[in-house]
């Protein structure tokens, strides 16, 4: 074999004892170091430390120098808008029924057989118009009794009073006895009654001929006959007498309803127990479009309910409205008063707090606790708690937190097209409710 520079001295020993053996087979037995077997683990442990070096120094960098900061959250943007001031008219809102302004029992003041019916169940009727018609002839047979009486009266008295004059000529004479003159001017004058007795049955008589005609006694709507034609009624007054149909009368009609005792004590000391102006919608109207005034409150509170009893009367031309139909009325309490409104969607809640969002001049957030109105088409009145001037969030208002900064973008709320709902009184009851008067200052 050749020596070649890769030979270690281990290599060239067992090359000589193979040429000293002469090709005899001679084994060699090697014996390792005792370091050679630990070689392996410590090459292990080293490139397991180097491992977690490089991880240290990766860790160092990421999280650790100061060269590499954590970003920094980036600010809230929010829109604010100084609150909108607005001059409204104040209202009181109450619940009651429109009632028939009068209405009448139609009976009969003769009895009789109904002979005519001269209307349709429902229609509108004036007064004096018939209703009914009850045979008449017993009635005009009456009558001509009673003028009968009153043509022999009238004959009677015309005798007795002849017969005086006659004798009167004669007492100048001493023709004739001053107790005869007496009795001649007796039976003058109990004539002179007979005939006014005669004349007066005459009267009845032909009344109750016309009330063989039952006429309308008002005018307004005529409920469904209760009797038709051919039926026998009873006359008279009260109870007793036969119920022929009834009449509401329409124009006007009145809106009954209770107040509270506060409210009642608010519009006496405003002077509004009579004469304030109301306005009424219908259950399926949403603007109020009946007016009427006040016109009755009654004389003393219910002690059960602590209410009050009140009327208000409203014009009725067309005959629309009529008796039971369910009405919400507010009630004008407290003239005009400037008001101011922010977004409804801007009033936070903190339990039984309310509160608004409102950003200083440098940019920091605040809570002001607020004492809310009623709803106004979507803005809600705000009636203590914030000034014209704060600027409130009107957006963003999730992402804005006290004490934070935000980035405050000018925004604006918009004036409502239709009336405000509500107002409040700072005495007594608060109002309930509100008309929108004009705008009087805007963003």
């Amino acid at each position: 074999m050749f020596d070649t520079p890769f030979e270690t001295q281990d290599d060239r020993f067992r090359r000589e004892l193979d040429d000293d053996a002469g090709g005899e087979d001679v084994v060699v037995v090697e014996q390792s170091e005792p370091g050679e077997e630990a070689h392996p683990r410590r090459r292990r442990l080293w490139l397991a430390l180097a491992a977690l070096a490089v991880v240290a120094a990766l860790s160092w960098l990421v999280f650790g120098g100061d060269d590499a900061p954590a970003a920094a959250p980036p600010v809230p943007v929010v829109s604010v808008a100084t609150p909108l001031q607005l001059e409204i008219t104040e209202w009181d809102e109450f619940i009651g029924r429109f009632e028939a302004s009068r209405s009448v029992e139609v009976r009969p003041r003769v009895s009789g057989q109904i002979t005519a019916v001269h209307f349709t169940d429902g229609q509108y009727v004036r007064a004096g118009a018939p209703l009914f018609t009850i045979d008449a002839r017993p009635y005009r047979a009456s009558l001509a009794e009673a003028q009968a009486r009153v043509a022999s009266a009238s004959a009677a008295l015309a005798l007795d009073r002849s017969n005086l004059a006659r004798a009167q000529r004669l007492v100048e004479e001493d023709a004739v006895a001053a107790t005869e003159i007496d009795r001649l001017q007796a039976e003058v004058r109990a004539n002179e009654a007979a005939l006014a007795a005669a004349q007066a049955l005459v009267r009845l008589r032909a009344l109750d001929v016309e009330f063989t005609s039952v006429r309308a006694p008002i005018s307004g709507r005529i409920s469904d006959r209760r009797i038709d034609a051919g039926n026998l009624v009873s006359g008279g007054s009260g109870d007793g007498a036969t119920l022929l149909t009834t009449i509401n009368a329409v124009d006007p009609i009145h809106f009954s309803f209770e107040g509270s005792e506060a409210l009642f004590l608010k519009a006496r000391r405003e002077g509004l127990e009579t004469s304030a102006a109301v306005e009424i919608r219908l259950a399926d109207e949403s603007d109020y479009r009946w007016q009427g005034t006040l016109d009755f409150t009654d004389n003393q509170i219910d002690p059960q309910s602590g209410t009050i009893r009140a009327r208000a009367v409203i014009a009725n031309p067309d005959g629309f409205l009529a008796s039971g139909l369910f009405g919400n009325m507010r009630m004008s309490t407290g003239g005009t008063t400037m008001a101011l409104l922010v977004p409804d969607t801007a009033v936070q809640t903190d339990q039984t707090r309310k509160l608004l969002l409102v950003v200083d001049a440098e940019g920091t957030v605040a809570t002001r606790e607020v004492e809310l109105g009623p709803l106004v088409n979507g803005l809600r009145v705000i009636r203590s708690g914030i000034e014209p001037t704060d600027r409130v969030v009107i957006q963003g208002v999730q992402m804005a937190m006290p004490g934070q900064k935000v980035r405050a973008e000018t925004g604006q709320i918009t004036a409502p097209e239709a009336a405000p709902q509500a107002a409040s009184a700072p005495v007594a009851a608060a109002a309930s409710s509100a008309t929108l008067s004009r705008v009087t200052a805007a963003n």
